[in-house]
């Protein structure tokens, strides 16, 4: 979500982004020439790994516009391996800076990463890994292979990303009811601030000193009956509370509607925390510590409404502030209150280590490397790991690659599978998915596994075949 501000720049707290990791390079086939040593044997080295796409949080970074921006991000491929054993140069890595506070999800809404904490990086797209060139190819039945692999593709895909401020004290309340105001006054912040509802369109956040202690305070727009479903622009900005540790209710003593009172716009608010709250390990928000500011007492009629309402807070047990943001009164004293509310929480907290990202595969089912499904009419689809990754290594221009594909295939089990599926002779075999495979004639009587190479980059099983 982008929203302006009032200084003309944009914050971005969510946003759609599509990630490419560099493809492996191709790996060389070459045979060692030096004169008066025509056998010199195979030398092509293996290609370079593909960049990886990293996000790494970054105190500087304020938002989420530059990928709001210019959502598509691609890092760089390796390079090809060369002759004489020179490995393809891998990839650069391309890293995104992130706020402080920025969790990762997929498309589906599942969280990958959370990542708090000056420098802590998560990997969101993988380079594909470089091709192996002939010299590693090399064995006693294929001594100068006339082939190499290729490169594997890196990772893409689609990632959200969500902001949620790491701010130690949110104000929570009506629009106009002073927030922003109270932000610019305990703060070096400037935010936008005009009497009409939504002035606020993105969360503010001021530093605040006071005493040794210094801390971060949120302003959290657009609250109103049923944010929590989705009304006004509350839905979108109730994540930025669940990292604060202390909540501060800003009630407007002054306000012009009829029918609202500092009591009633209370109830409403917390209304809406209930609805939305979100547990953050063992603290969720109707457990933070509350702070209750009437504000805008500068005005005669808000100071005697102020007054009366008072006493109703403190009856619940809250803590309550008479402040004006224009004139500055009681600011002193709340702004110690929040410190003191802030170091409470700090104080509880275990030390502080570094934040570590905990990769989570999916579980591998069965203990196969590989599936064969009948699709009728002696039709056969093979999936798994291996098979793919092995064809995207393959290049189909070169007979022998193709045999040593057939190989591996026959080496994994594939040859023997598909004679127990009830394949017959002639059966289309389709490896990877219905949709993206590559499509070969099944031929049981032709030997596999043995590597029964030709003259380099030829088979004899494919003569007449192609």
């Amino acid at each position: 979500m982008a929203a302006g501000a009032g200084s003309g720049a944009q914050f971005v707290d969510r946003v759609v982004l599509h990630v490419v990791a560099g493809n492996g390079g191709n790996g060389c086939a070459s045979v060692h020439r030096e004169k008066f040593k025509p056998l010199g044997g195979p030398d092509g080295a293996n290609g370079g790994r593909g960049g990886d796409v990293i996000l790494e949080v970054d105190s500087g970074a304020a938002s989420l516009l530059e990928y709001h921006r210019r959502p598509h991000r691609r890092a760089p491929s390796g390079r090809q391996g060369q002759g004489g054993h020179r490995t393809g140069a891998d990839g650069d890595d391309v890293v995104l800076t992130v706020p402080d506070g920025t969790v990762v999800k997929s498309p589906d809404g599942e969280v990958l990463a959370d990542l708090v904490g000056e420098g802590t990086r998560y990997v969101v797209a993988e380079g594909g890994r470089g091709g192996l060139g002939n010299a590693a190819l090399a064995s006693a039945k294929r001594k100068a292979p006339g082939f190499a692999l290729l490169g594997e593709p890196g990772d893409e895909r689609d990632i959200v990303l969500e902001l949620k401020s790491v701010a130690d004290v949110a104000l929570v309340g009506f629009p106009s009811a002073g927030k922003s105001s109270l932000i610019a006054a305990l703060s070096a912040a400037k935010p936008k601030i005009a009497d009409y509802p939504f002035t606020t369109l993105v969360p503010n956040l001021g530093v605040v000193s006071a005493g040794d202690t210094t801390f971060t305070v949120a302003d959290v727009p657009g609250l109103i009956e049923g944010a929590s479903e989705g009304r006004g622009l509350g839905l979108e900005f109730l994540r930025h509370i669940e990292r604060s540790s202390t909540l501060v209710h800003v009630l407007d003593c002054a306000t012009p509607e009829p029918g609202r009172d500092p009591v009633a716009d209370f109830e409403v608010i917390e209304q809406e925390l209930r609805a939305y709250d979100r547990a953050l390990g063992d603290r969720p928000l109707s457990d933070r510590p509350r702070l209750v500011v009437l504000n805008k007492v500068d005005v005669p009629d808000a100071r005697e409404i102020a007054e009366m309402v008072r006493p109703e807070f403190e009856k619940r047990g809250l803590t309550v502030f008479e402040v004006s943001a224009a004139s500055h009164e009681g600011l002193r004293e709340l702004t110690f209150a929040m410190a003191e509310m802030v170091g409470a929480y700090r104080a509880s907290l275990p030390p502080a280590e570094p934040t570590r990202i905990v990769l989570r595969p999916t579980p591998v089912q069965g203990k196969t490397d590989f599936a064969v499904k009948e699709m009728g009419d002696n039709t056969y689809l093979i999936t798994g790991d291996k098979p793919v990754r092995w064809l995207r290594q393959t290049d189909f221009a070169n007979d022998e690659a193709v045999g040593y594909l057939a190989d591996r295939l026959a080496r994994l089990g594939v040859e023997e599978a598909l004679a127990e599926a009830g394949a017959a002779a002639g059966a289309t075999v389709l490896i990877g998915t219905p949709d993206d495979a590559v499509v070969f004639d099944w031929e049981p009587e032709i030997a596999a596994g043995d590597g029964v190479a030709g003259p380099r980059g030829t088979d004899r099983r494919l003569d007449g075949r192609r």
